[in-house]
């Protein structure tokens, strides 16, 4: 049985456990305590703080976790990232008071800087930096004089607005969550199972399914329309001079696809959610 370690809260938790019941896992944070058995998938998931779990998982304590990028950039952990995920994207950036002389990222090389993520920050500047390292309420920082800038992440930057502050520059890093494993760990069967599952779920997200039927004279111009990711597949209908065609489409082009087939002479279009994929 692996060990997986999931968000416990923030941004990246509902999403987690949304990704991990579509693909089949008993994942749900119990009531009292911090770890879930899955048996039948043979493994034990543990509800840690985000920021955690690239310790755990790079001395190979936990075998796998889901986490953000930023959290296992700021813990120098070892743990290998094997796959990205399509949420908890975030971006750490720089702010200063609106009355400040500071205009620019070069500016604050020697600046105190009040941050959750020291070790980005001097990553970036690739030198050491004065820094008052903080585990939340950064942007109130400089309003109690602790510090004269910060680097936090930013989502919508309202409450960096709120609190009197600017942003300045471009982002110093972007995130988003992530699997993680630990480097002599990614050859176990259940991580890879693991990894495949949300990679078949990832696929389905992003595609749908078309099938149509549609006259000989079409045949080219429609499996141009619908090429799918490899080739569409095509059958004959029987006693006509007709084709049923069915490929994979991109979900955000698949309504505007149906249109172009119907209007250069198919019918019997049928669009189908998937519900998990190996591709």
């Amino acid at each position: 049985m692996i060990k997986v370690a999931l968000p416990n809260k923030g941004m990246l938790f509902e999403p987690t456990q949304e990704l991990l019941k579509a693909c089949g896992y008993k994942a749900s944070k119990p009531y009292k305590t911090l770890t879930q058995i899955d048996s039948k998938n043979g493994i034990e998931f543990f509800f840690l703080r985000p920021s955690d779990i690239p310790m755990y998982v790079g001395r190979g304590i936990i075998d796998a976790g889901i986490t953000g990028i930023d959290f296992n950039a700021e813990a120098k952990s070892p743990a290998v990232k094997v796959l990205d995920l399509p949420f908890g994207a975030s971006k750490l950036c720089a702010a200063v008071p609106n009355e400040s002389p500071i205009q620019s990222l070069a500016d604050l090389k020697d600046a105190t800087i009040a941050t959750s993520f020291p070790n980005i920050v001097e990553s970036y500047y690739k030198k050491k930096m004065d820094f008052v390292v903080l585990e939340g309420a950064v942007e109130i920082s400089v309003s109690l004089g602790v510090a004269n800038a910060i680097v936090d992440v930013v989502e919508t930057g309202t409450t960096l607005k709120q609190a009197g502050l600017r942003i300045i520059g471009e982002p110093l890093f972007r995130s988003n969550a992530a699997i993680f494993c630990n480097p002599q760990k990614t050859e176990l069967e259940e991580v890879n199972t693991l990894i495949r599952r949300i990679q078949g779920k990832l696929v389905a997200q992003t595609y749908m399914m078309i099938e149509y039927d549609c006259p000989s004279e079409l045949l080219s111009k429609a499996c141009e329309m619908t090429p799918g990711l490899d080739a569409p597949t095509v059958t004959k209908l029987h006693g006509r001079e007709w084709y049923s065609v069915k490929a994979m489409v991109p979900r955000e082009e698949a309504n505007a696809i149906m249109d172009k087939l119907w209007d250069a002479g198919a019918r019997s279009i049928l669009l189908f959610g998937i519900e998990s994929a190996r591709i």
